[in-house]
């Protein structure tokens, strides 16, 4: 099937064409027609699944400019409330549809302003929408379409509530969307109490994980989790990965510990101003930031392209956040891995999650001490080869010259990867530091599964630091990675 089926404007059309959509995932041929006919729909599909334009193409289909909005799209977070507004604006672009995003953390009075000029399509989180309502600025009584997205996530948010007043405040007559990852039976009351009569969507039971996701757990000591994780970013060297933790203070020391070990890594959690979060996701949208330490209510709605892999710092706490965390990955047909580190006392609660989210977690043995330096070896080799592919290296072929009459190239090549990778055999975390644990672990019944990734096996090319070498060796090789740019 093609967009052109659906009998969009060329404008839309356009627009879409110029976002680099070929073709409609399953959920917006689904959904796509129902919405243009003006029915209410609950669409069980999970962020990565295309949703967004589900009903985003749709709703710019139908929107008719005035000054007050003629759609309200909630979202749980400030950073999906962005996300979604951005996407819509380039869906509207070449009707000219005003798309504005409202959430906290940031000054009303520049939103006030622009409501107050009038906009067709309002995107924000629940508490701000009702902020704005009760200060007279937001009138929703020319609401046409209503749309709960991640409706999930703003209920285990607490914002039930908030949702029903601003249900309220919208005309009878409208129509209700609502996605959600999981449809609990919270989902179902709202469906019965708040919709008419909608068709149900639902991505087939396979697809609710990703098939294009790896999934694969570690069985690791408590005190070793960290020695884990940095092992792991070693050997796998992710293009993009977000390493969940449960707290707070976890995430802060996390980060810390990452940062310190000379990974490339930055954090996002509850506490962190909005300007602050706004950078660091910047910073890893650009890939100036290689990983993103966060809690589960900070990262929700993430949409971001490239994410190689999840790490679950800690196990979910049930199967609904373990799909949510691992949607980060394996989007629009690229695969992911998902990693899950679990102490042996956490096995069972992770043979619940496979059951109840219908999917396998492989097992898998942690990388020893020679398969990390094999990792590292290769990633450092991959990393030439595109600097010399690239003819990045021009700069400094005078000063290979210079010293090639005085040493063997061999001798110049090796010197230079030490002076910016350090000692190859250097102070390392000994392999009894992190415990194995016999296959005692999978139940009778488990059986070992094919394709898994062997230890050792690098997705990426990224130069890391001697991570388990000589601390002062690695922040060495920074100083001249950044210095010389090697």
């Amino acid at each position: 099937m093609h967009f052109e089926d659906f009998r969009l404007s060329q404008e839309t059309l356009q627009a879409i064409s110029e976002m680099g959509f070929e073709e409609p995932t399953p959920i917006q041929v689904s959904a796509i027609p129902l919405i243009l006919s003006g029915k209410d729909i609950v669409g069980q599909a999970q962020t990565g699944t295309g949703k967004t334009a589900a009903f985003g193409i749709p709703i710019a289909e139908k929107c008719r400019r005035s000054k007050k909005p003629f759609a309200i799209i909630l979202e749980p977070t400030r950073e999906l409330a962005i996300q979604v507004a951005q996407e819509m604006n380039k869906i509207g672009r070449l009707k000219s549809i005003s798309v504005l995003p409202v959430y906290g953390g940031t000054s009303i009075d520049r939103q006030i302003k622009t409501l107050q000029r009038g906009v067709n399509i309002v995107v924000g989180t629940p508490g701000r929408v009702i902020d704005l309502i009760s200060r007279k600025i937001l009138s929703l009584a020319e609401i046409k379409i209503v749309v709960l997205d991640e409706a999930d996530e703003m209920l285990d948010m607490g914002f039930l509530d908030d949702i029903v007043t601003i249900l309220k405040e919208t005309p009878d007559e409208r129509q209700t969307l609502l996605f959600s990852a999981t449809i609990p039976q919270q989902i179902m009351n709202i469906a019965r109490r708040h919709m008419r009569n909608p068709e149900k969507l639902q991505v087939n039971a396979k697809d609710i994980v990703i098939p294009e996701i790896r999934q694969l757990f570690y069985e690791v000591g408590a005190e070793s989790r960290m020695d884990a994780l940095a092992r792991l970013l070693d050997v796998e060297d992710p293009e993009l990965a977000i390493v969940f933790c449960h707290t707070k203070r976890e995430v802060d020391d996390v980060n810390l510990k990452l940062s310190q070990l000379g990974f490339n890594a930055g954090a996002i959690h509850g506490d962190f101003t909005q300007a602050r979060r706004e950078e660091v996701m910047k910073k890893f949208k650009e890939r100036k930031l290689d990983i993103l330490v966060a809690t589960d209510v900070a990262a929700r709605g993430l949409d971001i392209k490239n994410v190689s892999h999840v790490i679950n710092y800690g196990i979910p706490q049930n199967s609904d956040s373990y799909v949510h965390r691992i949607g980060r990955t394996g989007r629009a047909g690229k695969s992911g891995i998902a990693i899950t580190l679990i102490t042996p006392r956490e096995y069972k609660h992770l043979r619940l999650i496979e059951r109840t989210a219908r999917t396998v977690i492989d097992r898998k043995k942690l990388p020893s001490r020679e398969d990390v330096l094999k990792a590292k070896e290769e990633n450092i080799a991959k990393e030439i080869s595109e600097i010399i592919k690239e003819k990045r290296h021009g700069a400094y072929l005078q000063t290979v010259k210079q010293l090639s009459e005085s040493y063997a190239f061999g001798d110049i090549a090796a010197a230079a990867l030490f002076a910016a990778f350090g000692e190859k055999h250097d102070k390392f975390v000994h392999d009894s530091l992190i415990p194995e644990y016999p296959d005692r672990f999978r139940t009778q019944g488990d059986r070992d599964r094919r394709g898994t990734l062997p230890a050792g096996k690098s997705s990426g090319s990224k130069r890391r630091s001697p991570h388990y070498g000589n601390r002062k060796s690695a922040h060495q090789a920074d100083r001249i990675l950044s210095k010389h740019r090697f």
